[in-house]
């Protein structure tokens, strides 16, 4: 039997890293000091000569024979390689880049009393505080949460969409509604990577599920000590982020066993490959381990939006990729189910994904 999360709201006040950081203990509190093997080595290290691929979007989109070639052979390696990769010129405005962060960032200052009238609920990864928490004991993270979902329209919980700051609810259905597109636009050339149809996605997945989530990392005086997001892959299709401008560099993702930085590009999107994409590629195209750490002296901002098929849909490996050479991995399973077991299971690597393995007995 799943575990039964706690609401954040009972958490406590003294475990909301903003009033923490206000606050400014002497020491940091036990709750978020990670154990040995856990804390994050910050010493500068040298930059891996190969980087997380760019994908220009634009050159997909209308680029000459040869532009659309190279990028797709990029693509290509970026999904079999990485897992991870930026894409340039996505053709979303970038004035509206800035207005989600801007409503995102006026949100998380709003008073403590305000933002708690929209807490996570139980069970859920809706509304504001910290996710994925099932015991007392267990480690947070040092991050501020508010997640919403989006799509279809009944997964909405609008008691948890906010008053204030203004524009916010317009805002966010705006951006959605392009990430959306961009989404859909990404799965028809990664399906083409595979050699599939380029609609094969957008009729498997049904009216496909999408919500977003913006994480709030304040400064921390002892970034050693401390994960701003645990270790785990994503249990989406896709998964889209927003890095804000001007914060810390916070994301690392799981690279040949070892923690390396993503550097952002100005106006890029950093996309990633869940769980869902994995067992659909018969693991031709991994999800990837990832990670965020904290900053002494600045914070930051990150928008996510997750994207993955209906709740309804049966999903397992494509026929078309499962041969003798790559024998099926994955079981057939209902994505509500797994969608409900993701977001009822801590954050632990990609210890979800064995949710869907031929050798995994089903939870009970």
């Amino acid at each position: 039997m799943a575990p039964v999360p706690i609401s954040p709201i009972n958490v406590g006040h003294i475990d909301d890293v903003q009033e923490l950081r206000k606050a400014r203990p002497a020491t940091i509190p036990e709750r978020f000091v990670r154990d040995m093997t856990e804390r994050p080595t910050l010493a500068t290290a040298l930059q891996p000569p190969d980087t997380v691929p760019i994908i220009d979007f634009s050159r997909l989109v209308k680029g000459n024979k040869d532009e659309y070639k190279s990028e797709m052979l990029q693509l290509t390696r970026a999904c079999e390689e990485w897992g991870f990769f930026q894409v340039i010129n996505h053709g979303i405005d970038l004035s509206l880049l800035e207005s989600i962060e801007k409503v995102a960032r006026d949100f998380f200052v709003l008073p403590l009393e305000e933002k708690q009238k929209y807490p996570m609920l139980p069970g859920t990864v809706q509304g504001y505080g910290q996710a994925f928490v099932f015991s007392e004991d267990q480690k947070l993270d040092w991050c501020n949460m508010f997640a919403l979902g989006l799509e279809p329209h009944f997964i909405r919980v609008p008691k948890l969409w906010p008053a204030k700051p203004l524009k916010f609810s317009e805002t966010v259905e705006v951006y959605s509604g392009e990430v959306r597109k961009l989404c859909q636009h990404l799965l028809e050339y990664i399906a083409m990577t595979l050699n599939l149809r380029t609609d094969f996605f957008e009729e498997m997945f049904g009216v496909a599920v999408q919500a977003i989530r913006m994480n709030y990392y304040p400064p921390c005086a002892r970034p050693d000590l401390v994960l701003g997001l645990s270790p785990h892959s994503d249990g989406s299709a896709l998964t889209v982020l927003q890095q804000g401008k001007g914060g810390s560099v916070g994301l690392q993702i799981l690279k040949d066993n070892k923690w390396m930085p993503i550097q952002p590009v100005p106006n890029a999107f950093v996309i990633n490959i869940g769980d869902t994409l994995e067992v659909l590629t018969n693991g031709k195209y991994k999800s990837v381990e990832h990670r965020a750490v904290t900053h002494k002296e600045k914070d930051r901002l990150s928008i996510v939006t997750f994207y993955a098929p209906s709740y309804e849909m049966e999903l397992g490996p494509i026929p078309e990729l499962v041969d003798e050479n790559n024998p099926c991995k994955y079981r057939t399973y209902n994505h509500g189910e797994y969608s409900k077991h993701y977001v009822t299971s801590k954050l632990q690597g990609k210890k979800t994904l064995e949710f869907a393995k031929v050798e995994s007995k089903k939870p009970t």
